[in-house]
């Protein structure tokens, strides 16, 4: 019996082994388990400098998400239905000075830094706005225009008008800066007029003799065209750069009359027949002074050649700004220059160029904020004899680059708040000063300074949803969603 059930099963089995080889070979399913995730995906994307120095625009790797929950912590409400000035962008002054010393890296060194600043990819911040001089400014080697005769001499034809100087390192240094970025907005500022056009023939102070007027509206012209043949295009020009301030080596004083009379008879009409699409921005000088713009755009005659006013802020307060615009809302507000003097407090620096020029000049209308300037060596040199012997660069050149205090300065609004973005409305807050854009392809930068004594622990309300976060005491962040 044993054996005849052994037979049966071994029977069976051979039946079994049979039908399975009829049959197609199925491949059994593999099942990968899931990855497990490796961070959690922010809502909001937020860069860092501290005070301290301890981040420096870095990116933080936190998870800021928007709840419905609400806690009783400050809060910043961020609204997009109200909207104010276009941007232009944010930038530095391109000094002689800057230009040589990057000119002078060697190759990868001065492409590395140059991307650094200009380029709008990865951790690059993304500079879109320049100021130039026209000649050379207190932070050139040596004073000089683009047509100095020798004493006694005059040139009303310009025949002698060149731009040696700036061919050999300006316009090198521009190319590849709009290589990298080619919608960079330059805006041209003259230290003075040739010394022949002048009251004192000297490249320090005096005035522009009124005889001269056609010629100097001619010379800038000449300057915007051999730039343009170039492949440089001078977004807007100043007449005059710091107009009430002749002791500076170059420099020349322009009254508000007597701007005004240069700008309706002379400059605006030689722009128009030319057609110059170049912007004619006035006064470029302290906010202590808005009547000196006021006069200006009181004179219809000059008012209709004029795009808007520049403004310094060595002296004054930065709500002269909004004075002159509400005054004249169809004209722009731009802020120019502002240094840093070496050898610098960071945590000082920062704290009061990002409260009263980024978001402080942005509150008040202007367009663009603009540090000066881009660099300098250990010595703060190149400088005329007279100029500035202080000021701080953006990045300090030598054999190497240090970047300080206004390179973060500017990092943390020209990386995200791009040209055309526009400024929104935002909730003024005494112990966390903070400005709002919404961008061209519809994302929201909030700037957000912790001036207060203590650590601050904060809300950013948008819709009917807010993100917590904290900022230590000094430090600022931009935030992006």
């Amino acid at each position: 019996m044993l054996k005849s059930k052994f037979l049966l099963f071994c029977l069976s089995l051979l039946i079994c082994i049979s039908a399975c080889k009829d049959k197609k070979t199925v491949t059994p399913e593999i099942v990968v388990p899931p990855t497990p995730p490796t961070s959690q995906k922010s809502d909001v994307e937020c860069w860092l400098t501290n005070a301290d120095q301890s981040a420096l625009f870095q990116q933080q790797n936190v998870s800021l998400f928007f709840k419905s929950e609400q806690n009783n912590n400050s809060t910043i409400v961020v609204d997009t239905s109200t909207t104010y000035q276009t941007i232009d962008g944010f930038g530095y002054t391109l000094t002689d000075g800057s230009a040589s010393l990057m000119n002078a890296l060697s190759a990868d060194k001065k492409s590395a830094i140059l991307e650094q600043l200009f380029a709008t990819d990865k951790t690059n911040i993304g500079v879109s706005y320049l100021r130039i001089s026209i000649g050379a400014s207190d932070l050139s080697a040596s004073p000089y225009t683009f047509n100095d005769m020798p004493t006694g001499q005059t040139d009303v034809n310009l025949e002698n008008f060149n731009m040696d100087k700036a061919m050999q390192d300006l316009v090198p240094i521009l190319k590849k800066i709009i290589a990298i970025y080619p919608d960079i907005k330059i805006l041209g500022s003259p230290w003075t007029a040739p010394a022949w056009m002048k009251t004192n023939n000297s490249f320090v102070g005096g005035s522009l003799k009124p005889e001269y007027y056609q010629v100097y509206a001619n010379y800038l012209v000449k300057f915007i065209k051999a730039m343009k043949q170039e492949g440089i295009v001078i977004d807007a020009i100043t007449p005059q750069n710091e107009p009430l301030h002749g002791g500076n080596n170059p420099s020349m004083v322009m009254q508000a009359s007597e701007q005004a009379s240069f700008i309706k008879n002379a400059l605006g009409p030689i722009f128009k027949q030319e057609g110059l699409n170049t912007k004619i921005i006035i006064w470029d000088h302290n906010a202590d002074r808005p009547e000196y713009p006021l006069e200006i755009l009181n004179d219809p005659e000059a008012r209709p050649y004029v795009n808007g006013s520049a403004f310094h802020l060595y002296g004054g307060s930065i709500s002269a700004l909004s004075q002159v615009r509400d005054a004249y809302p169809d004209k722009g507000i731009y802020f120019t220059e502002q240094w840093i003097g070496g050898p610098g407090n960071f945590a000082g620096d920062l704290k009061w160029h990002i409260e009263t020029l980024i978001i402080g000049a942005t509150r008040n209308w202007s367009r663009n904020v603009l540090e000066w300037n881009l660099a300098a060596d250990e010595n703060y040199q190149p400088h005329t004899d007279g100029g500035c012997s202080t000021c701080l660069g953006a990045i300090t050149v030598n054999s190497t680059v240090k970047k300080n205090t206004a390179y973060y300065i500017i990092a943390h609004a020209s990386k995200f708040v791009r040209p055309g973005s526009v400024r929104i409305a935002s909730n003024q807050m005494t112990d966390l000063p903070n400005v709002a854009f919404k961008t061209p392809d519809g994302k929201k930068v909030l700037i957000v300074l912790n001036k207060s004594g203590i650590n601050q622990n904060f809300n950013i309300k948008f819709k009917d949803k807010a993100v917590s976060t904290s900022l230590k005491v000094g430090s600022v962040a931009t935030y992006v969603w």
